[in-house]
């Protein structure tokens, strides 16, 4: 098949049982390799519906400056998206953006803002979008995308990653385990495959010292996962179950990862990883699972698999779990 940009090749990715991290007996577990999108993040369908759909309806117009704050996953996808469709691009960064995420960005042509201030916890997201609203005030044409706040968020998971979910399924599902920041991955998947599957449990997997689901604020060192606000997007009793799960668990399930099934993936994964094999024990063994591997490794090669980066990480707390 023949493509007309790289924006056209995200999503189809693919299903992969897990039966050599989690095998028999026990309840199969299936990984959605979202790392495969083009730009090697799940960010690339949110960033890509959102930009098509502005441009569609006009909220997005070919004048527009996007500005956004991400910690690189989701500013390397609106870069991408922003070139296909030659729009103006700023990110809003902070110093826990890896290196080669910084690199990426420039590369695709982003202009790139750094922000260094951090609140006790050494979160700098409160910075971050103190920029942003500056940065809006600055430049006409500004539109900020805003992932914790905007709907296509979820609906991008909704239409797409749902929708292929359900098409390559060979049997009912049972639960869906995934991490989150925004909430808008969990969301999407978790509205729609309730439409097939009303009994469907869905687990949130969750930094230790994130606020997302009400935790108490800590400082959190693997990107990706957690988040220093709450999300608007989620509404009550749309999640069954939440593991909380430290940085230094994350980074020994990446590392599991890797040696088990040969997939390089980062932080997020690896949490996803902690999560399911503390849970798994519980599960009836008939229960299929599905759960979502968002990003690529290859960008955290200077931290979740650094040995001396992660002998800097606190010692973890427990993996906690609550309904």
């Amino acid at each position: 098949m023949l493509y007309t940009s790289v924006a056209a090749c995200v999503g189809r990715t693919p299903l992969v049982e897990l039966r050599r991290q989690f095998p028999a007996p026990g309840a199969t577990v299936i990984a959605k390799l979202e790392l495969m999108n083009p730009s090697g993040s799940m960010k690339d369908r949110s960033a890509a519906y959102i930009v098509e759909r502005g441009l569609a309806d006009g909220t997005i117009t070919p004048s527009s400056h996007l500005i956004e704050s991400s910690s690189g996953n989701f500013g390397i996808a609106l870069a991408t998206a922003a070139r296909v469709h030659g729009l103006e691009f700023t990110c809003v960064v902070d110093p826990k953006t890896t290196p080669a995420n910084l690199r990426i960005l420039v590369h695709l042509g982003a202009q790139v803002e750094l922000v260094t201030d951090a609140d006790e916890h050494g979160c700098h997201l409160g910075a971050r979008l103190r920029r942003v609203a500056a940065l809006c005030r600055e430049r006409p044409g500004s539109v900020w995308v805003n992932q914790y706040a905007n709907e296509r968020n979820w609906q991008a998971h909704y239409h797409g990653t749902a929708a292929e979910i359900l098409a390559d399924l060979d049997r009912p599902l049972d639960c869906l385990v995934v991490p989150v920041s925004t909430t808008g991955t969990i969301l999407g998947l978790a509205r729609r495959l309730r439409t097939s599957f009303p009994g469907l449990h869905v687990v949130a997997v969750d930094a230790v010292g994130s606020v997302v689901f009400g935790g108490r604020a800590g400082p959190r060192h693997v990107p990706g996962l957690g988040a220093g606000r709450r999300s608007e997007l989620l509404g009550p009793g749309e999640i069954d179950e939440v593991v909380w799960v430290s940085d230094r668990d994350a980074v020994a399930g990446c590392r599991a990862l890797a040696l088990s099934e040969g997939i390089l993936a980062g932080g997020s994964s690896g949490a996803v990883v902690a999560a399911i094999e503390r849970l798994r024990p519980a599960w009836p063994p008939g229960w299929q699972v599905v759960t979502v591997l968002p990003d690529r490794g290859d960008r955290y090669l200077d931290q979740v698999y650094d040995d001396d980066w992660v002998a800097r990480l606190p010692v973890p707390d427990a993996i906690t779990v609550a309904p």
